[in-house]
């Protein structure tokens, strides 16, 4: 058993699923956690204090733009959109120091996704050189371990005709670090640790080997991912059905009614739960939802293929799409990835059950993302769809937690 909690900095917090999971997992003191926007900070200090019982989470959490490091570290004055602070220095000098840094750039510089919509492959995009923000702050506080997450495609992402994966290995090698030797094996698929969506992810983890000794180093990270980590999965797979099927049915209504000033296509949950607020849906989008999850229920499954998905949107809304527009989720199975654009319609995250004829909730979409109904989400829909998809699954994080502990309680610190 190790003596104290282990002290941490999340960087590129968001909303904080990775830091809730390491937080949950209770051999971790976060020392500050650093994120530019200002919704998610709002959410993630809400969380510290109502949750996490910190008294000063509006001082550990920093809203401030990553890139410029010199200010993140020694303090800002009287900045038009952020405020002031002391920085970064104060807090992990106060703390006597960190032992590890956890969190991931953006990923929607990776992404393949991103890169098909983009006209230039996200080649000129400024987030692809983000992870130099998260390698200076590794390289001024030395912490003895790192996590860094991202998405797969980041093994395959050429910024500037170069693998970026190379560029980012290379560069925390020179810091002084060791990594797996084949960051291909460091992709994880989150549903074997309980998630209940198709969601995969990179996991870098990187030990210092100065602390440690290169030999004992390398050992450190081939256990992380050969014995630790895998100890964690789980035996069964959790569904759709038992991640959302327990909340409060959404019916469409006859009659348009309001709700805080909107206007609501569907019922309120009873008994209320928050954030379980059903989005607008237009009377064409209502009676698709209803014939695409009746053809699943009845098992004719006309509507199954990517070419009669794509036929069905072109008879709806008269326009032609390249890819298909509609997918429902299974009860029995696991979910699609929920990513941030989730906000913008939610055609392809219908809801399994044709009575409610209707796309995910905020709520719904917390839970196959694992936050605990306890984290409560402020802001608009844009806002909290948003911060949901571009977190880290608070149950994986608690895994991974683990895995570091018990390497820590192992290897000491």
């Amino acid at each position: 058993m190790l003596k104290r909690k282990i002290k941490s900095i999340d960087l590129f917090a968001g909303c904080g699923g990775l830091l809730d999971g390491f937080e949950q997992s209770e051999h971790y003191q976060t020392v500050a956690a650093v994120e530019w926007e200002k919704m998610p900070c709002y959410n993630l200090i809400k969380r510290l204090e109502t949750k996490w019982k910190f008294k000063d989470a509006r001082k550990r959490v920093l809203q401030f733009d990553i890139q410029r490091t010199e200010e993140l570290f020694h303090g800002w004055k009287n900045d038009t959109k952020y405020g002031s602070s002391n920085g970064l220095d104060e807090l992990i000098y106060a703390a006597n120091g960190i032992d590890i840094i956890i969190g991931g750039p953006p990923c929607q510089a990776y992404s393949i996704a991103g890169r098909v919509r983009d006209e230039n492959g996200m080649r000129d995009d400024y987030r692809n050189y983000l992870f130099e923000s998260y390698l200076k702050v590794v390289e001024r506080y030395r912490p003895k371990m790192f996590v860094f997450e991202n998405v797969p495609g980041i093994l395959t992402a050429k910024p500037g005709g170069k693998k970026i994966i190379n560029v980012i290995k290379k560069s925390f090698e020179d810091a002084g670090y060791i990594l797996f030797t084949d960051l291909k094996k460091a992709v994880i698929d989150f549903t074997e640790y309980g998630v209940p969506q198709n969601r995969k992810r990179i996991i870098i983890f990187g030990v210092q080997k100065d602390f440690y000794g290169e030999q004992i180093s390398k050992e450190i990270v081939e256990k992380f991912y050969t014995e630790y980590l895998p100890k964690y999965k789980v035996k069964e797979k959790m569904t759709v059905r038992q991640a959302i099927g327990d909340l409060p049915k959404l019916y469409p209504l006859k009659n348009v009614q309001k709700y805080n000033g909107k206007r609501l296509s569907h019922s309120l949950p009873q008994p209320f739960v928050e954030n379980h607020i059903p989005r607008w849906q237009n009377e064409r989008d209502i009676s698709i939802f209803k014939l695409l999850t009746e053809d699943i229920e009845s098992g004719r499954k006309e509507y199954c293929s990517t070419e009669a998905l794509k036929n069905l949107y072109t008879e709806k809304t008269g326009k032609i799409s390249s890819v298909h527009k509609y997918h429902v989720i299974r009860w029995d199975e696991q979910s699609n990835l929920i990513p941030a654009h989730l906000y913008k319609d939610g055609l392809r995250h219908i809801h399994p059950d044709s009575e409610q004829s209707r796309t995910l909730t905020v709520r719904e979409a917390a839970r196959l993302q694992t936050f605990d109904d306890d984290y409560i989400f402020y802001g608009s829909n844009t806002d909290t769809y948003k911060m949901i998809g571009n977190a880290v699954s608070p149950k994986f994080a608690k895994c991974c937690a683990n895995a570091v502990y018990d390497l820590l309680k192992e290897y000491g610190i």
